[in-house]
């Protein structure tokens, strides 16, 4: 399969975290960040689900399916931004540097998770409609924000959902049946669900105004 530019760009910028981090373990003889190298392995599912949704003409049922699974792993993307937890002032690296390899691979997982959805925004509209792929897109920055709460602080993963149903239904239904008993819940799931969704705004803008650049100047050359 022929990779696209975009596509390149991405896996040469994840190279660039991957090599911050290389030279980090053999500098200092620790693997104490190694766990971003997994963080930005889950990152990559969604952006690969929804790349080969758009490529693949499916059933609505396969599609459903897809989509599901592409929402349990979406969390996973815009999730290294809070891996910024780990970073403490250490005596044998300099804090400038340890601020740039998580920034690094924060970077990539939200720009793989701004891709993916806007992908699946489009899926959504040629599928449905322009009104319900809003809906739903919007819906999905305050899930993403709420899967990240679950992963953060309560140490769930995407395949709980398999492996640990029971106490990842009684944690879920738990806050939503006594919202009052876990305003940090929500009080982070709206916080990140405007920033997710402020960010896809204005990145959908941005998008959608440069593409209309190209057709007017496009029109012009004709």
């Amino acid at each position: 399969m022929k990779l696209n530019k975009h596509l390149y760009l991405l896996i040469l910028f994840s190279t660039y975290a991957i090599s911050l981090l290389t030279f980090r373990i053999w500098y200092t003889e620790s693997t104490s960040y190694k766990f971003l190298i997994w963080n930005l392995f889950l990152a990559y599912i969604p952006f690969l689900i929804s790349h080969y949704i758009v490529r693949q003409k499916q059933h609505l049922i396969k599609f459903m399916f897809a989509f599901v699974v592409w929402l349990l792993f979406l969390p996973n993307s815009p999730y290294i931004i809070t891996d910024i937890f780990h970073l403490t002032n250490r005596t044998f690296v300099p804090l400038w540097y340890d601020l740039l390899l998580i920034f690094s691979f924060a970077m990539n997982g939200m720009i793989l998770f701004f891709i993916s959805t806007y992908q699946m925004h489009i899926i959504l509209i040629n599928r449905f409609s322009y009104s319900i792929a809003w809906i739903v897109s919007s819906g999905i920055m305050f899930l993403t924000g709420f899967g990240i709460y679950l992963g953060r602080f309560l140490r769930f993963n995407s395949w709980d959902i398999l492996s640990n149903p029971k106490s990842l239904f009684f944690d879920i239904s738990d806050r939503f049946v006594d919202p009052f008993a876990h305003l940090k819940t929500w009080g982070f799931t709206i916080s990140y669900g405007l920033f997710f969704l402020l960010g896809f705004l204005l990145i959908n803008m941005l998008f959608s105004s440069f593409m209309k650049t190209i057709s007017a100047n496009k029109e012009h050359i004709q």
